[in-house]
């Protein structure tokens, strides 16, 4: 097993320890039209958006329970099926819970996502992501223009947008143009630093980059995997905060400070499984 297999299978385990201890009961809240964002349960902040014959579902949870209670939530809202899935990413509380879905739909996901799903099911307890590999046809995604495909569901057009690695090498914003919402997985949290995954080609500066691509959106409502619906504004607050970390660690490194020193003056605790948000500018910024 490779170190980046292992990190790999570590995170996927962390992502479900940590979404298996803040469980809350699954509930839907309306946020236009006919697009729902789906709360609770085990794992992210999920989607449904509803249409006169079908029902297509923005990500899965971690377990297959919450999934299950997920599409019971669903089924109050409409009797239609549930015939499609979009993935934003390939995280475990994200899409550890496919199999509480039938199998045969249509999966949406980057091909990078396919790829981290398939290291994810060497693990023996989620080998069942075999049966889940994204199926449908997407472009190689090397840039926002080549990595846009649109999803048609009766008079809806969905697209689905890759602006680069940010948190992963595979994140899709799922986006709804008439109703200006946009749905952005991990590419935002707000209240604590976002999480760069290296070990899936993640990047601290892709995620900047991105951040301003998802600020220029013709949107105003992004719902992201782990806040309250967020808008431009948040978004905004986002950018310049985290443009103002990398100038200072920027400054550092001219200045001739070293990792060490970078992660010292963040406050950053030894121990972490994962690179600190400090320690992913300076190794971007010192591209190592």
């Amino acid at each position: 097993m490779t170190r980046r297999t292992a990190l790999f299978l570590i995170q996927i385990l962390s992502c479900s320890l940590i979404c298996l201890a803040q469980q809350q009961p699954v509930t839907v809240q309306k946020i236009r039209g006919n697009i729902y964002m789906i709360k609770g349960g085990n794992g992210a902040n999920c989607g449904a958006y509803i249409n006169e014959k079908e029902v297509v579902v923005i990500d899965a949870k971690t377990t297959a329970d919450s999934a299950k209670q997920m599409i019971e939530e669903i089924r109050k809202l409409t009797p239609n099926p549930i015939t499609r899935i979009i993935l934003t990413h390939s995280d475990g509380d994200h899409v550890n819970g496919l199999n509480g879905f039938p199998t045969g739909l249509k999966i949406y996901g980057h091909p990078r996502t396919k790829q981290d799903m398939e290291t994810a099911a060497k693990a023996p307890n989620t080998q069942y992501l075999r049966d889940y590999l994204p199926n449908e046809a997407c472009p190689p995604c090397e840039t926002a223009k080549e990595g846009s495909m649109i999803v048609k569901m009766g008079n809806q057009q969905i697209w689905l947008t890759f602006f680069g690695p940010a948190h992963t090498s595979g994140d899709f914003v799922v986006f709804f143009p008439p109703e200006k919402v946009a749905f952005i997985g991990d590419l935002a949290f707000i209240g604590r630093d976002p999480l760069i995954h290296r070990q899936k080609g993640g990047t601290f500066l892709g995620t900047l980059a991105t951040l301003k691509s998802l600020i220029a959106l013709d949107a105003d409502t992004y719902i992201s995997g782990h806040n309250d619906p967020l808008t431009k504004k948040d978004l905004q607050g986002l950018y310049d905060s985290l443009s103002e970390k990398r100038d200072r660690v920027k400054t550092m490194i001219e200045g001739g400070k070293s990792l060490e020193d970078v992660k010292k003056a963040f406050g950053v605790q030894e121990g972490s499984r994962f690179p600190s948000l400090a320690e992913s500018i300076y190794l971007d910024l010192t591209k190592k």
